[in-house]
C-alpha cells in the first residue's frame, strides 16, 4: 500500500510540475514574445525637465528596455515638456515620447500635415494641476493671483498651456493681469521658497518629487480649481475637452494637505511615436511597458497607474501598427 501510495505521489508531483511549466510558458508568452531575437539599434527618447515625471519615468523605462531588449541603445533627450516633445517625434526630432493629450490635440489643429504621422503607443497615468502658494498666502483662488507674479511654466511646456487656460477660465488674461515668469518644477519650488515668486503652476503626475522635497523645508499650500473653472474652459477650444474636473486625493502630499482633499484638473498622458517606426519595435516597447509597470511603479509612483484596460485608449492618437499587433496578442 504504502508503495502505491509512494507512487501516486510520484505521480501527482510531476502532473504538478508540468502544470507550473504549462503555466509558466503561458506567462512568459505574454510577456515577451518566444522564440524572437529582441529588436536593436538606437532610438530617441524625448522626456521632461529634472525634477519632473517625465525625466523620471523616461529613465526607469529605459533600465526595463535595457533587460529585455540589450542591444537598444536608448537616448534620452530632456524638454520644456508636453508641447516640445509632440513637435520633435512629430517632425523627426524624437521616436518617442509622453505628452498630455491636449498638447497633442492641440498640435493636430495647428500643424495637421506633420500631425498625421503621429501614433499612440500607450494611454499611461494622468497629469494634475497643482497650484501652489506659501501656506500664509492671500491667494485662495486663482482669481486672486491677479497682480501677483506666477510661474505658468517653460515655454514649451504642457503647464505653460493648461496654467493660461486656468487664468483664461478665471477671467486674467496671463499677459497683463499677472506678471508670468518662466519657472517649471526644476526651479519654481526654489523660487516659491525664496519668495521671488507669489504662486506657481505644475502639472504632472502625483506626487512629483520636487514638491515632495520642497514640503520638508517650506510650508504651502494648494489653491483649489474647482469644476465651474474647468467648465468654463471648455469652451475654450477642442483640445480643452480633455481636462476633467477632480480631487486629488489626501494622501498625495500627507504633511501639506492635512487630511483634506485638492479639488483640480488631471488630463491623461500618451506614449506616442511615428508611422515610420519599426511594428517590432514597437511592439516589444509596448509589451515592455505593461510588463515593467509595477517595478517602475516603485519608484515613480505615477506609472503604478498603467494599466493594460486602459492603455489602448491613446485618444486624440490611433494606435501604432505594432502596438495594435500587441493589444491583440493579449485580448481575451
Amino acid at each position: 500500500m504504502s508503495k502505491v501510495l509512494s507512487r501516486i505521489g510520484r505521480r501527482q508531483a510531476r502532473q504538478g510540475a508540468a502544470a507550473g511549466v504549462v503555466v509558466l510558458g503561458l506567462l512568459l508568452w505574454w510577456l515577451l514574445p518566444l522564440g524572437e531575437d529582441p529588436p536593436s539599434g538606437t532610438i530617441t527618447f524625448s522626456t521632461g525637465t529634472s525634477r519632473g515625471v517625465y525625466q523620471s519615468y523616461g529613465a526607469q523605462l529605459r533600465d526595463a528596455l535595457a533587460k529585455d531588449m540589450p542591444g537598444l541603445t536608448v537616448i534620452l533627450r530632456s524638454s520644456n515638456g508636453s508641447q516640445d516633445n509632440v513637435e520633435r517625434v512629430a517632425t523627426g526630432g524624437a521616436d518617442f515620447t509622453i505628452a498630455a493629450a491636449d498638447a497633442v490635440q492641440l498640435y493636430e489643429s495647428r500643424h495637421p500635415g506633420s500631425a498625421a504621422r503621429l501614433r499612440g503607443v500607450a494611454r499611461l497615468y494622468d497629469d494634475y494641476v497643482q497650484l501652489v502658494v506659501p501656506r500664509d498666502s492671500d491667494v485662495r483662488s486663482v482669481a486672486d493671483l491677479k497682480g501677483k507674479t506666477v510661474a505658468t511654466g517653460l515655454s514649451g511646456s504642457g503647464v505653460r498651456l493648461i496654467a493660461n487656460r486656468v487664468l483664461q477660465a478665471a477671467g486674467l488674461d496671463p499677459d497683463k493681469d499677472v506678471k508670468a515668469v518662466e519657472k517649471g518644477i526644476n526651479n519654481g519650488p526654489q523660487a516659491l521658497r525664496q519668495g521671488e515668486i507669489d504662486a506657481f503652476f505644475w502639472s504632472g503626475g502625483i506626487p512629483t518629487g520636487g514638491l515632495t522635497d520642497l514640503a520638508k523645508t517650506f510650508a504651502f499650500r494648494f489653491v483649489p480649481i474647482d469644476a465651474a473653472l474647468v467648465a468654463k474652459m471648455h469652451g475654450q477650444d477642442s483640445s480643452t475637452s480633455y481636462y476633467r474636473a477632480t480631487n486629488m486625493s489626501e494622501s498625495v502630499y500627507r504633511s501639506v494637505q492635512n487630511g483634506e482633499t485638492v479639488p483640480t484638473i488631471a488630463v491623461s498622458n500618451v506614449l506616442i511615436t511615428r508611422t515610420d517606426m519599426d511594428p517590432r519595435l514597437t511592439e516589444w516597447m509596448t509589451r515592455i511597458v505593461i510588463k515593467s509597470r509595477d517595478d517602475i511603479g516603485s519608484r515613480v509612483h505615477s506609472a503604478q497607474l498603467v494599466d493594460l484596460r486602459t492603455a489602448i485608449d491613446t485618444n486624440p492618437l490611433p494606435l501604432h501598427d505594432g502596438a495594435r499587433r500587441y493589444y491583440r496578442s493579449v485580448k481575451p
